[in-house]
């Protein structure tokens, strides 16, 4: 009798553990994803942020959920990233959304809007402030789900071959400049550029732009543009807290098991703060470097920001009035800038205003 009972247990048992281990095959499948990087291999920390999404999404899910990062140019130019996710000739990409500011200037929103947010209110904004959910709804025009996947920080004004002293100096300047800050500069006489980054030295080099902005020191020294332009100015205004994006194909990311999905997102947001650690890090060693080596380092005179600040709000009003996804977004952001201009007025630029100016400190 007892031998009956066991049997007819380790039955059930058995079979039992044979309905078990498809249903949990079925939660952890096999997926292969592709993603195309906006940045070449070289610039480690920009395009290195995809790398640290897809190591951390493999890893949370034992190896099951791969994603091969290619770098610009290896499936598809750098600024056609989106195009590639949107047409789904790859499943994600990491790109900055400012690159696609031709098909609408409602993209930079997602990265940097010249005289904007620096990196911990855009990272506010994102995460609190509504701006993800307003941006996820834009990116459903384009067939895409977007995660903020990196950050760079203030980034500087770039590489110039002379001395910028006035805004007349702009006049006729052909600057590579991304996304909406070229439209800005534009109003002043310059001619803007989209170059992508691998491009960008011998274009330099040959002439065939007088300056040209980039990331900061780290990235800049690697591409060698103190070799070709003297003087590098800051700050870059139009980037105050320049947002990278992973984005992905909204048909693929709906494929995926809600566990994939909660650990991309958690994969995304430790890339992001990483890449802004690691940029904070390297710049200051890099610049020291630069300077060094001969680089003359400059601000813009006040007048030319002034002048960049009232032309860049004036292009928004006139984008705001006939675009309405624009204006959809540009109306809450704006007030979400101003409000959080007042909260750090406060306490963090009084902070820093103090410390980055106070003598040492005396000993004894």
């Amino acid at each position: 009798m007892k031998r009956r009972t066991f049997l007819t247990t380790a039955g059930v048992g058995a079979a039992a553990s044979t309905i078990a281990a498809p249903a949990i095959a079925q939660s952890a499948p096999k997926i292969q994803w592709r993603c195309a990087s906006s940045f070449p291999k070289s610039l480690d920390t920009i395009y290195g942020g995809a790398d640290e999404v897809a190591k951390r999404v493999a890893e949370a899910t034992d190896g099951n959920f791969q994603i091969r990062v290619f770098a610009s140019g290896e499936i598809v130019p750098g600024l056609q990233v989106l195009d590639a996710v949107q047409n789904n000739t790859v499943q994600c990409g990491h790109t900055v959304s400012y690159y696609y500011v031709g098909k609408d200037p409602t993209f930079a929103f997602d990265a940097a809007i010249p005289f904007g947010l620096n990196a911990r209110q855009q990272q506010a904004w994102m995460t609190h402030g509504g701006g993800l959910e307003l941006m996820r709804d834009f990116f459903k025009n384009y067939n895409i789900v977007q995660f903020p996947g990196g950050n760079t920080g203030t980034q500087m004004a770039g590489w110039f071959g002379k001395e910028i002293k006035s805004v007349e100096d702009l006049n006729g300047l052909k600057m590579r400049i991304g996304g909406f800050a070229g439209q800005v500069i534009q109003k002043l006489g310059a001619v803007p550029q989209q170059i992508a980054g691998g491009d960008i030295y011998p274009a330099l080099e040959k002439g065939t732009i007088d300056a040209a902005e980039w990331v900061g020191p780290y990235d800049d020294e690697k591409l060698g543009f103190y070799k070709v332009a003297k003087y590098y100015y800051y700050p870059g205004w139009w980037e105050g807290g320049p947002q990278v994006s992973f984005l992905t194909n909204l048909e693929e990311y709906e494929k995926l098991p809600a566990s994939y999905k909660a650990i991309l997102e958690a994969a995304c947001a430790a890339a992001n703060t990483s890449m802004l650690g690691k940029y904070d890090v390297k710049n200051m060693d890099a610049l020291k470097r630069l300077v060094a080596a001969g680089t003359v380092l400059k601000p813009f005179p006040r007048d030319v920001m002034q002048a960049c600040y009232q032309a860049a709000f004036q292009l928004y009003d006139e984008e705001a009035a006939r675009n309405e996804r624009f204006r959809k977004i540009y109306e809450p952001w704006k007030k979400f800038r101003d409000e959080e201009y007042l909260w750090f007025r406060v306490a963090e630029n009084t902070f820093d205003n103090f410390v980055y100016t106070a003598p040492p400190p005396k000993k004894g």
